[in-house]
């Protein structure tokens, strides 16, 4: 008698032959984008001098916000509808047409004009990638594929600035833009067999529930443009709050209220009391990402301030940012042996305890190390819970609804992040003349309370 034995089944690799050009080409796209969102915060300043438009610098730097936001929202909607392929295909378009846009600037309304455009691209391509790697790889690849979406951020944190600031010295800055789009070929290029397998897979029946789902959001997208001009007019305010603090005072408490309503249409029933499933999902992403965003933005400037770092100093919390977020979402695409939610909890306790240690570099004069290595652990603790709640957004969702539920984890992100930003703004506006120690500590804090929170709602991303 003869026995045969079955062979092994070959274990899924991320570089194998088969998925390896539409992870070369989803590494393109997000390295590029990455080195574009870095590159215009070192590019900006000389822009603004050469046109002589220091008035426009933070129209510049609001406007990619604002679109970005109703981009998310029509992005969502039209990869359910018609797949990822054609949104992709526009947002790459579009980002195309902002570099060219603001390489070709005569004037600073054509540079806010592609900021605007960039803004807007990114909600497709963001969105459309995520559908994509839904549809494109098995769902045991997808935490590895989180892992190098945020490894590709490290590069650009730490040489970005570096190698802008070079390009701009030697050949001017508008070769920074121009050059982006020379790399963009050969990244759609490599997404290609991707695209025809996504394009050729069938398309999913759609259910009476599907389709009033697709339905409300369709309905919801007024609500989404509302919230794209309330946080580009809260953006605004802020920045010329101590110029106009009367205005300030009308436009922020105005639009925080149109942000608010807008969050209820958009989002998911059941978010703002995290019901258990999906809209806790969104529920924690907004909470994780207001925490940690929240804290982030004033780091540099409290170091600046209150421990005399200089400006090149004071940036070396973007570098630990980025490493450090790299390395949690790294870990949270390994084996480690417990399920997604313990690692999700895993990260924001990890984000907490390292927002609480950090807040010390304002309540304290203890050693400026030890703040930041604080920082360091609240920046993997972000990298764990934010791939993590990238993962469960594609394993609670189906092929008629990844679209919808991408987008509206993102936006949930978004708006929290602005929220907290024109609430911490408000407060450092208020004391901009002498901005004490216990502003930034009250900030930092809350931060943490915050991301206490998002811990503690954690366990109902189960369904």
């Amino acid at each position: 008698m003869s026995s045969t034995t079955a062979p092994a089944a070959t274990p899924q690799r991320l570089f194998s032959g088969r998925h390896l050009p539409l992870v070369l080409g989803v590494i393109g796209l997000v390295t590029l984008g990455a080195f574009e969102n870095r590159a215009v915060g070192t590019a900006l300043p000389t822009m603004v001098r050469e046109f002589d438009a220091l008035g426009s610098f933070g129209l510049a730097n609001a406007a990619p916000n604002a679109s970005y936001l109703i981009s998310l929202a029509i992005a969502g909607l039209w990869s359910d509808r018609r797949g990822p392929i054609p949104t992709l295909r526009v947002g790459a378009i579009a980002f195309t047409l902002a570099q060219l846009l603001v390489g070709t600037a005569a004037a600073m309304p054509m540079v806010v004009a592609g900021r605007l455009l960039s803004g807007f691209a990114e909600g497709l391509l963001d969105v459309s990638l995520m559908v994509l790697v839904a549809r494109a790889l098995p769902a045991v690849l997808r935490p590895k594929m989180f892992s190098l979406f945020a490894a590709m951020w490290i590069l650009p944190s730490v040489l970005g600035p570096v190698l802008t600031g070079l390009v701009t010295e030697q050949f001017g800055w508008r070769w920074v833009f121009l050059g982006a789009v020379l790399l963009i070929v050969p990244s759609w290029m490599l997404l290609g067999p991707a695209m025809r397998q996504s394009a050729n897979a069938p398309v999913p029946e759609r259910s009476a529930e599907d389709a009033a789902e697709l339905q409300a959001w369709r309905a919801a997208l007024p609500w989404a443009l509302a919230a794209s001009v309330a946080l580009f007019s809260m953006t605004l305010a802020g920045d010329h709050l101590e110029a106009h603090r009367v205005i300030g005072g009308i436009a922020i408490p105005v639009a925080l209220v149109v942000l608010a309503l807008a969050a209820v249409r958009v989002m998911p029933k059941g978010t703002f009391v995290a019901r258990r499933g999906f809209p806790a999902v969104v529920a924690v992403r907004g909470l994780g990402g207001a925490a940690f965003a929240g804290a982030g933005a004033y780091l540099p400037l409290l170091l600046t301030l209150q421990h005399q770092f200089s400006p090149s100093r004071a940036g070396v919390t973007l570098s630990i940012t980025g490493v450090s977020w790299a390395l949690g979402s790294w870990l949270q695409g390994r084996n480690l042996g417990i399920t997604r939610v313990n690692v999700l909890r895993s990260g924001l306790a990890l984000m907490t305890a390292g927002l609480a240690v950090t807040s010390l570099l304002a309540w304290t004069d203890a050693t400026t190390w030890f703040g930041l290595i604080g920082w360091a652990f609240a920046g993997v603790g972000m990298g764990l819970s934010s791939s993590s709640l990238s993962v469960l957004t594609l394993d609670l969702s189906d092929a008629g609804n990844s679209g919808r539920n991408s987008s509206a984890a993102q936006m949930a992100g978004t708006m929290s992040i602005a929220t907290a930003l024109a609430v911490s703004g408000t407060l450092l506006a208020l004391n901009a003349a002498d901005p004490q120690p216990w502003v930034f500590g009250a900030i930092i804090s809350v931060s943490a309370a915050i991301a206490l929170l998002g811990l503690l709602t954690a366990g109902r991303v189960r369904p």
